[in-house]
């Protein structure tokens, strides 16, 4: 037995054989040289592959919209792009009118190229786009040898799928009811293979590393999608642990159902709002499964990392679909949050010296309006269809509240002049994430319609503390006395200015926090849908006066030690 820890990227566990995945790496391409009079053929014979691709790649995006929805249709629509790339055209045809070389190891070089250069990226959203260019290269280089791909479809056992990598062609292909879990040796949360089997709900653990020769064809194997870790030929010890583990999911999912439809109410009346944050739209199914109160933070740049930056329709429909689903239960959309660890090269939002602390979020919108506006038209449309509200990151002064509601009503203005029917109001707010907004939050209180604190940069920002840091990470505590009083500040100044006051932070997915937050005058907690559940139990085995005590107590420590133990001790989550 072998246990392998890789990345938790989609929760549950499964058990079955391994099918091993091979894509055509390591498949021989041939390599030789034409003469001057075959350049023409082989250019002929090189068209015929793309359209054929383009064929495939059309069919493969009519069925992710059937099946997973537009979103992740969209995928296939950067590969179209790719497919008609006026460089990778021209530097075909360089190689093989000049260079007097077959098209096959053409398209070799131009993949190795094109996949080093995104690989040297120091943003992981962009060294994860390396799967759509290998989907793309190797399908033309597939009909160039005429040679057909494994087709995961035709998979009729139940197996783990074990793989170096995944492309979205080979998730909306395969035989999803009989993968049971996904490992692959690359890839990281927000790959396309991980939202895809989240949205598929298939356990996945990706970013092994060096893990393929570990394995043979059908060895056992154990996914657990929720630790990130993988067994290979486990022993009964760990089979009956993984049984365990899957039986006490059930218990725990049955126990949460009942909660499903019950409010976050504690026992002396009080109702905190419980809502979810998604980063795609196929997440809100899971959103209304486990019974929250609406979205409170849509992660909107998620529909912008797909490798294309997309249209006001296509973000039309995206936001749309969300706000349908929910059914009237409020949709907080926040705007383009890009830059720092999200870079994006298509909007030139490139890598800058101190990212964290540059031309990110709000400064980039406000800097790149058209794109902003796009967004914003986006949203207000699909604000007919249901509750939405808008919220800006980033926020540090006054002046970038105004003028984002300036561009907001220009915005609405462009969209009835097109003809498009828009609300007169949509409620407005912020996020609060950095000291100045915070300090400043009863001035900011007069121009947002609500405050959402994002707890994950605040404590980054107010501790001088880079959270991917291990050598720092003791300094990454949403319990630091400093953070708490900064929080206070902001809930105090919302509730005297008389707007909401939430908080979308990771902080609010742990039960004890969220007493201790509810003791503070927090109404509004978003979080994971899987983490509404044991969160609202522990807010409903509690008074409100007993919160309020141990607040009062926590607020009165000195470090975030202090404070961790004693929320332990008195609040079992």
């Amino acid at each position: 037995m072998k246990e392998f820890r890789g990345i938790a990227a989609s929760p549950g566990t499964a058990t079955a054989p391994a099918f091993l995945f091979r894509d055509d790496e390591d498949a021989f391409i041939p390599s030789y040289f034409i003469e001057q009079n075959q350049t023409g053929a082989e250019m002929e014979r090189f068209h015929e592959a793309v359209e054929k691709a383009r064929t495939e790649i059309r069919a493969l995006r009519e069925k992710a919209s059937i099946e997973a929805g537009d979103e992740q249709a969209a995928i296939f629509d950067a590969h179209l792009l790719m497919l008609d790339d006026p460089d990778m055209h021209e530097r075909v045809k360089n190689e093989v009118e000049h260079g007097l070389r077959n098209a096959e190891s053409v398209m070799v070089d131009l993949e190795r190229d094109l996949v080093e250069q995104l690989s040297a990226a120091q943003n992981p959203f962009v060294q994860e786009r390396v799967s759509d260019v290998h989907d793309v290269t190797r399908r033309i280089t597939g009909h160039l040898m005429h040679k057909e791909r494994i087709n995961l479809a035709d998979i009729a056992v139940d197996v783990v799928l074990v793989a170096r990598d995944l492309l979205p062609s080979d998730m909306i292909g395969m035989a999803r009811g009989r993968v049971k879990g996904i490992v692959t040796e690359t890839g990281g949360r927000t790959s396309h293979a991980a939202i895809l089997a989240r949205a598929f709900e298939i356990p996945a653990v990706l970013g092994l590393g060096p893990f393929f020769n570990e394995l043979k064809e059908g060895t056992p194997v154990i996914v657990d999608g929720d630790r990130g870790v993988v067994v290979v030929d486990p022993d009964e010890t760990a089979l009956k642990r993984e049984r365990m583990a899957k039986n006490a999911r059930a218990l725990r999912e049955k126990e949460y159902l009942m909660l499903r439809e019950l409010p976050a109410i504690t026992l002396d009346g009080t109702s905190i709002r419980l809502k979810a944050n998604i980063e795609v739209p196929e997440e809100v199914r899971a959103v209304v499964e486990h019974g929250a109160d609406g979205v409170g933070l849509f992660r909107s740049e998620f529909l912008f990392l797909g490798g294309h930056v997309p249209g006001e329709e296509e973000q039309y429909r995206a936001y749309r679909s969300v706000v349908e689903a929910m059914q009237g239960k409020p949709v907080t959309i926040r705007t383009l949050d890009i830059g720092g660890d999200k870079v994006l090269p298509e909007l030139g939002a490139k890598d800058e010296k101190n990212p964290l602390l540059g031309w990110r979020a709000i400064r980039f919108c406000l800097s790149r309006t058209e794109v902003f506006r796009t967004q914003l038209r986006a949203i207000l449309r699909s604000a007919v269809h249901g509750d939405v509200r808008i919220m800006f990151p980033m926020i540090t002064t006054a002046d970038e509240l105004e003028r984002s509601r300036g561009l907001l009503e220009e915005a609405r203005w462009e969209c009835r002049s097109r003809g498009y029917p828009v609300p007169d109001k949509v409620p407005t707010g912020i996020m609060v994430e950095v000291p100045s907004a915070a300090i400043c939050s009863d001035i900011l209180a007069r121009s947002a319609d609500f405050f959402s604190i994002g707890t994950n940069d605040l404590i980054q920002y107010t501790m001088a503390v880079d959270r991917g840091n291990e050598k720092v990470a003791y300094l990454n505590e949403p319990y630091n006395p400093a953070v708490l009083r900064l929080v206070k500040i902001t809930i105090d100044n919302a509730k005297a200015a008389g707007i909401g006051i939430g908080i979308c932070g990771e902080m609010a997915a742990d039960p004890a926090a969220a007493v201790l937050l509810a003791g503070l005058g927090m109404e509004e907690m978003s979080m994971s849908a899987m983490a509404i559940p044991p969160v609202k139990r522990c807010l409903r085995s509690i008074r409100i006066d007993e919160a309020k005590r141990i607040a009062e107590s926590a607020m009165g420590m000195s470090t975030s030690a202090q404070i961790a133990a004693f929320l332990a001790a008195r609040i079992k989550g």
